[in-house]
């Protein structure tokens, strides 16, 4: 960032987000459109507004900086948690944190948030909804085997759980279909090569098409295997710390479980994904292990296959060994 940006760290919670500009001076404005309207008074060409990535609280707040030509910056929470850390800081209130957002990105490089477009906002609206059913359709299906399990259910109870459980399904497959709708109008030809890497489902290329905006927020395979968590941890230091290496789990669950599936169809009809399964149960790793290095593998495919815009061909190297 240029020296002569204007940072300013933005806490937010429902109702209200608190300021911290360069001086330190602190502001606290109603979370609506009134509020942001004051905020705005505040910027110059200069500002750059930072703020957490924080469910969908600052969501409205980041749109309406970005209408206004207001640069705009969304960092990871677990970032500024582990800056803080570092900083030794003890003292945990809205404005003290708006402050650690602030020096956060004054010691640190910062991305420009660009926004998403309406068609990537209505995907993953979709995405959301899909995940909250699914986790709705497994409760139902426990509680018919729960019934069923405990003897002379009620035939209401059944019939009712039945019913609201096919009527999820109907909602779900109609959800399905406009996903994929959404999805080809921009990134057809993306879906068709993604679907073309053997064990890569088409539920799993679909959110990889979506999450990333068709791959374009990552400029590397390595910080997109960041993000998904499926990174390795080293946890070696001196002669007393000495642990097995694992997956860091920090980044996107949903896409590090989807994956995480692929892998055993991958682990037996993707080569190059056969091999590094084969060759880690070989030296008497587990085979847990081997999969979460096939769910790395299948998602560097997944991305020099994305950003190369050819279909997947076992022999040509050069694309599926993209870093």
């Amino acid at each position: 960032m240029d020296k002569i940006t204007i940072f300013f760290g933005i806490d937010i919670s429902k109702n209200v987000f608190d300021v911290v500009d360069l001086n330190d001076q602190h502001f606290q404005f109603q979370n609506s459109y009134k509020g942001f309207m004051k905020f705005k008074k505040l910027l110059t060409d200069d500002s750059v507004c930072v703020m957490e990535s924080t469910g969908y609280y600052h969501l409205k707040l980041a749109y309406f900086l970005l209408e206004n030509n207001v640069k705009v910056s969304i960092v990871n929470p677990l970032s500024i948690k582990r800056f803080v850390q570092m900083k030794l800081s003890k003292i945990k209130t809205d404005k003290a944190d708006a402050k650690m957002i602030r020096l956060y990105a004054q010691h640190n490089e910062i991305k420009l948030w660009k926004g998403n477009s309406e068609n990537q906002i209505q995907a993953l609206q979709i995405i959301r909804l899909l995940d909250n059913y699914s986790k709705q359709t497994t409760a139902l299906k426990n509680k018919i085997h729960g019934e069923n399990t405990i003897g002379n259910p009620a035939p209401i109870v059944l019939k009712s759980l039945k019913k609201t459980l096919n009527n999820i399904n109907k909602e779900k497959k109609l959800l399905e279909e406009e996903l994929i709708k959404l999805v080809k109008q921009q990134n057809a030809a993306m879906l068709t090569n993604l679907e073309s890497i053997p064990g890569l489902g088409r539920k799993t290329a679909i959110m990889l098409i979506v999450i990333t905006d068709g791959f374009s927020r990552f400029d590397s395979a390595a910080a997109l295997c960041s993000y998904c968590g499926l990174t390795p941890v080293i946890r070696k230091s001196g002669s007393s710390v000495n642990a097995r290496p694992r997956i860091s789990k920090i980044g996107n669950q949903k896409i590090r479980n989807n994956l995480f599936l692929c892998s055993f169809s991958a682990s037996k009809h993707n080569n190059a994904c056969k091999n590094i399964f084969q060759r880690i149960t070989n030296k008497g790793k587990s085979k847990k292990l081997a999969l979460i290095a096939v769910s790395n593998k299948l998602l560097k495919q997944a991305f020099a296959i994305a950003k190369s815009g050819i279909p997947y061909d076992e022999n040509f190297k050069s694309v599926l060994t993209v870093h």
